[in-house]
């Protein structure tokens, strides 16, 4: 015997009923990307553009040592 309830079942949301969440997640996604590559380009600076720049290979290190969701 099925069980009643005083409520009917509500309907489940379905995927496209949260647009915002997936560009939220899409941004979200890309940002953390775009960060790991600018990490790599940043690793691969020589010391006189460095310089230039006001940073140091200390610097470099500890940038290059964060992850990725890190800013």
């Amino acid at each position: 015997m099925a069980a009643r309830t005083a409520f009917p079942a509500a309907p489940l949301p379905s995927r496209r009923s949260f647009p915002f969440v997936t560009w939220l997640r899409s941004r979200l996604l890309a940002r953390w990307y775009d960060r790991h590559l600018q990490r790599l380009d940043l690793a691969e600076i020589d010391d006189h553009l460095l310089s230039d720049l006001g940073l140091t290979r200390r610097d470099v290190r500890r940038e290059c040592a964060k992850s990725f969701w890190q800013p």
